[in-house]
């Protein structure tokens, strides 16, 4: 017998493969079903290839004498299901030869793997975009909010570092090495896969790979109707965890074996709604919502439906699409109605802590959500962004930047993740490190506007003006002439003493905001440009009373330094709720 490569303590013949350890059979890395006596017939002829086992020596090993069954039909059932299996006739058989009224003799060579001294350690994983078999280029959506999906249930798994969507996505369609990919990644194993959709059914084929030997630990492949398409996801993600031997928790197990029929198309809008959101531009976050919307006109107890459009409202409020008052309490009242039909969602706990903090300055109120959000899903990155943001304007530095530090570790290509851990650095003080950071990202995406006006903030903190005013200028036309990037170009001119170009820029912004919502705060920043310190503060009010979302940053936005001896100051403070 020879000893061949392939998945230790497992025998192999032909195309197929018998698992011992798991109990397993497989065909070119795909599990054929078999029951367990079968299996075990099986591996007793395998272990004496060429050699006939007798009927006594089977009877005596797997049915043993107070076992009460008939066991000629038992042992004839467990050898004809084995036949089945390998699609071996008795009449013309490959493997399993009959011996009548003897016993029986396996008749192909016969390799067996070399055991293992210990199983392979896996801590780590990444799970590469799926690819969409159609041949259509409009079903992408689809593959990727599988892909979304998958990595969103084997995130729940706290002992598991599951790398996020966005990272994984970089490596759509690529030629690169698996071994390659996880190297940058920093991960143990990697997933990859098929999807292929037709009408209401889906199948998936999916293996995973052992990174550092690019060696095949498991495959399989599954068949559901679209409705089951949440099963489907959960079933796989368990299975992935006990292949690589990762202890669930009971929440953890009792998470993934959760799942509710879904309506196909409203998981479809769903997909959309996820697919644009991603994009994280004005428009995206709008035909995101329109798509969540859709999505629960069809089933309005789909959570991740108003989880998704609590996001997107809450990033409206932030970015300034829309007033804060317009759009939080509608975030708010999405994210409560998530939590309610599903109260074990991390992305709804997500939502909900972001709009506590960012727009009701509840602190406490949000703090129990997100945390509740990251033991709920430890892999969920957003989470831990928004508890970044939570600690920083606080004012505690470590405890955002370890934060940071997870997120990085979770989504370490990410646009988002390394904007953000760029304007952490940026308040936390270490311009050095947000100078950093911020062109860090850039380089990633040149045409991504959030990392210039980061960079442009810590410039100038660095009293380099001309370099500070490039990277506004530049993040205007990438931000597509945004009220908050005017604003900070506006200080900026301000302060290095340009000050007709700096009211160039105050005009603009009142003219712009008799067509669109412009934040108060946003004034704020210009007149403390000038040093008008208390028109500056005067405007901070008309802000205190928009509840602008930026209004959060004020203990630790540096720009209005100048103002942190007024006590109409302090007063701003202890009505956000960030004196201490």
């Amino acid at each position: 017998m020879k000893e061949p490569t392939g998945t230790p303590g497992s025998v192999r013949f032909g195309a197929f493969e018998a698992d011992i350890t798991s109990g397993e059979l497989r065909k070119h890395g795909l599990r054929l079903k078999l029951p367990d006596q079968s299996f075990h017939v099986l591996v007793m002829l395998l272990e004496r290839p060429h050699q006939m086992v007798t009927r006594e020596e089977l009877h005596k090993k797997l049915w043993p004498a107070d076992t009460f069954v008939d066991f000629d039909h038992g042992l004839n059932n467990a050898i004809n299901r084995s036949r089945d299996a390998l699609a071996d006739p008795a009449e013309h058989p490959r493997f399993i030869e009959t011996l009548p009224r003897r016993g029986y003799r396996f008749l192909a060579p016969v390799e067996r793997a070399a055991p293992a001294t210990s199983p392979p350690r896996v801590e780590s994983i990444a799970v590469l975009p799926l690819e969409d078999l159609s041949g259509e280029p409009s079903q992408d959506y689809f593959a990727d909010g599988m892909t979304d999906a998958l990595i969103t249930s084997l995130a729940q798994i706290a002992s598991l570092r599951v790398i996020s969507r966005t990272s994984a996505m970089r490596f759509k369609g690529t030629h690169r090495s698996l071994p390659e990919i996880a190297q940058e990644l920093r991960v143990d194993a990697v997933v990859e896969g098929t999807v292929v959709r037709s009408e209401n059914r889906v199948r998936v084929d999916a293996q995973l790979v052992l990174a550092a030997t690019d060696t095949h630990l498991w495959a399989a492949s599954y068949e559901r109707d679209l409705r089951e398409i949440v099963a489907l996801q959960s079933e796989l993600a368990r299975a992935i965890a006990g292949e690589i031997r990762i202890t669930l928790t009971p929440g953890e197990r009792a998470r993934l074996a959760s799942a509710r029929v879904i309506d196909p198309e409203a998981y479809e809008d769903y997909l959309r709604g996820r697919f644009h959101w991603n994009k994280r531009t004005a428009e995206g976050l709008k035909k995101s919502l329109e798509y969540y919307q859709r999505s629960l006109e069809k089933d309005s107890s789909y959570a991740l439906a108003h989880a998704g459009m609590a996001d997107c409202y809450n990033m409206m409020g932030y970015w300034g699409v829309l007033s804060p008052k317009e759009v939080y309490p509608l975030a708010k009242s999405e994210a409560m109605a998530a939590v309610e039909i599903d109260e074990s969602c991390a992305e709804a706990r997500t939502a909900l802590g972001w709009t506590l903090f960012a727009y009701d300055w509840k602190w406490p109120e949000a703090k129990r959500e997100l945390e509740r959000a990251v033991r709920l899903n430890p892999g969920y990155a957003t989470a831990r962004q928004w508890f970044s943001h939570y600690w920083i304007y606080l004012g505690k530095k470590s405890e955002s930047l370890a934060c940071v530090k997870d997120t990085l570790k979770l989504d370490p290509l990410s646009l988002v993740m390394n904007s953000n851990a760029a304007f952490m650095y940026f308040f936390a003080r270490d311009f050095d490190a947000a100078i950093e950071q911020a062109r860090k990202t850039i380089e990633l995406d040149p045409h991504f506007a959030p990392p210039y006006l980061c960079l442009g903030q810590a410039l100038e903190q660095e009293a380099l003006f001309p370099e500070a005013i490039q990277a506004f200028e530049t993040g205007l036309i990438h931000s597509e002439h945004s009220p908050f990037m005017l604003a900070a170009l506006g200080h900026a001119y301000a302060a290095s003493g340009k000050r007709s170009a700096a009211l160039a820029i105050l005009r603009e912004l009142e003219e712009l905001s008799l067509r669109r919502y412009v934040s108060p705060y946003y004034f704020a920043v210009l007149s403390a440009g000038f040093g008008e310190g208390e028109n500056s503060l005067t405007w901070l009010e008309h802000a205190l009373e928009d509840r602008s979302t930026w209004l959060t940053w004020l203990k630790v936005d540096p720009r209005f330094d100048i103002l942190h001896e007024q006590p109409r100051f302090h007063a701003l403070l202890c009505k956000i709720g960030v004196s201490s």
